[in-house]
């Protein structure tokens, strides 16, 4: 993560409408765009990460996704794309769009787009972002605590709306 990163900025209507360096992003609360890939394994259980202390929204939590900001004039695939090779090392799984969804809270007003991925192979940490990753069944990922509340509200609606079951029954 680099504060001066340059992003993506939308309007309410997640329309592009500028960019700005990621430190004034968060200072302002601009919308954005991000990235939320839910990583499956062939056990159907979730890639959790764990949140470094370091990281500036939500230290230490639990991310039940792998993802972030949309980079300027990134497409949001590409973007989820790179944040899964950057954070776990995941590189060349299919990624499969699910939905779009809206996040806003204190810190955040977010158009999130939320992705499954079948993945077995081993992860390699970013060590700077991820303290630590660990597989766990989608039930047991709603029960961690502290968890980021985008990704939670994402797997919820993945889980309400059939994703997951038509994901391991393929």
């Amino acid at each position: 993560m680099i504060q001066d990163e340059i992003i993506q900025l939308v309007d309410a209507q997640n329309r592009p409408c500028g960019t700005a360096p990621r430190r004034l992003m968060r200072r302002y609360r601009y919308w954005h765009r991000a990235t939320y890939a839910f990583v499956l394994n062939g056990r159907g259980e979730l890639c959790i990460q764990k949140r470094t202390l370091s990281k500036e929204v939500f230290p230490g939590y639990f991310d039940l996704a792998s993802g972030g900001v949309v980079g300027a004039g990134e497409a949001v695939q590409v973007a989820a794309r790179r944040e899964l090779e950057e954070e776990i090392g995941v590189r060349g799984a299919p990624l499969k769009h699910c939905f779009d969804f809206c996040y806003t809270d204190a810190t955040n007003h977010v158009f999130g787009s939320a992705y499954l991925v079948h993945y077995d192979g081993p992860l390699t940490l970013q060590a700077e972002e991820v303290a630590d990753a660990f597989w766990v069944t989608p039930a047991d990922a709603l029960a961690l605590h502290p968890s980021t509340p985008d990704s939670r509200m994402a797997l919820e609606r993945l889980i309400r709306e059939g994703f997951l079951s038509e994901s391991l029954s393929r």
